[in-house]
């Protein structure tokens, strides 16, 4: 998809991701969405396109470390519970507890026994969490090995893409396959009637981005909330021109910079 096009389907779209934002303000509504997928999908760039319009205090983004040697030792879902949305707000998840069940099972770092586990436990986990009101909505991005392949060498030639990648990228080349036995895994034991799974195309970013919101949008209630009307009156004088004082500003920046 051309920018200019996918730039003006976006704008409308914000607008309505806008409504979205004050729609969950009003109601109180707890939604939370997950973003999994193959390495270089695109789930960074959808999470910025949908929260980058929206008040950060209310639209939180959680992309967590590896565990420490503290969370090593909690029950599994325990980290996360502590991100979940409260009353109005909006939380995006760049990968979750389904680490469990992809790299971690594919990469070796949790035994048979825990995936097994993790399988088992996932539906009543998230059952409680549905139960209990919030609406969760879970993202799988897809992209060809082809295209995954060129991606990654995009990172390797861009210095301001080179931080994306990491050994567990390296290694994962030559586990697609496994990746894709292991995703078929955990959609049999969590692609549920309470919490189903919806798969998204991105081997085109741009129009995966606008398909996911607009999917997104779809399918939260309605979302017509009245913007708040604000009095605006006039100063009652003319603007002031800033006065520097003690400190003067920087030299501004030059074309020779």
């Amino acid at each position: 998809m051309k920018r200019k096009a996918y730039e003006e389907h976006l704008e409308k779209l914000e607008i309505e991701l806008a409504g979205m934002a004050r729609w969950a303000k009003a109601t109180g509504a707890r939604v939370l969405i997950l973003f999994e997928g193959r390495d270089t999908a695109g789930k960074g760039g959808a999470i910025h396109a949908i929260s980058a319009t929206l008040n950060p205090r209310q639209v939180r983004v959680v992309a967590l470390p590896k565990p420490s040697e503290t969370e090593k030792g909690q029950w599994y879902f325990q980290r996360y519970v502590a991100h979940l949305p409260t009353a109005g707000e909006i939380v995006l998840f760049d990968r979750s507890w389904y680490n469990r069940a992809g790299v971690e099972k594919v990469m070796g770092f949790a035994s048979e026994a825990q995936v097994a586990a993790f399988l088992d436990e996932v539906p009543r986990f998230e059952k409680m969490l549905t139960d209990d009101g919030i609406i969760l909505v879970k993202y799988w991005f897809s992209c060809d090995q082809a295209e995954q392949e060129e991606r990654f060498a995009e990172r390797l030639a861009d210095p301001l893409k080179r931080w994306k990648l990491s050994p567990i990228d390296l290694a994962a080349r030559e586990h697609y396959a496994d990746y894709t036995a292991a995703r078929e895994a955990m959609f049999a034991a969590s692609h549920t009637a309470n919490a189903p799974w919806t798969m998204v195309d991105f081997n085109d970013q741009k129009l995966g981005r606008l398909t996911l919101i607009r999917d997104l949008l779809d399918r939260l209630p309605d979302t017509s909330v009245p913007d708040e009307s604000i009095d605006w009156p006039p100063l009652g004088h003319e603007p002031l021109e800033e006065s520097y004082g003690r400190i003067p500003p920087i030299a501004p920046f030059s074309k020779g910079d």
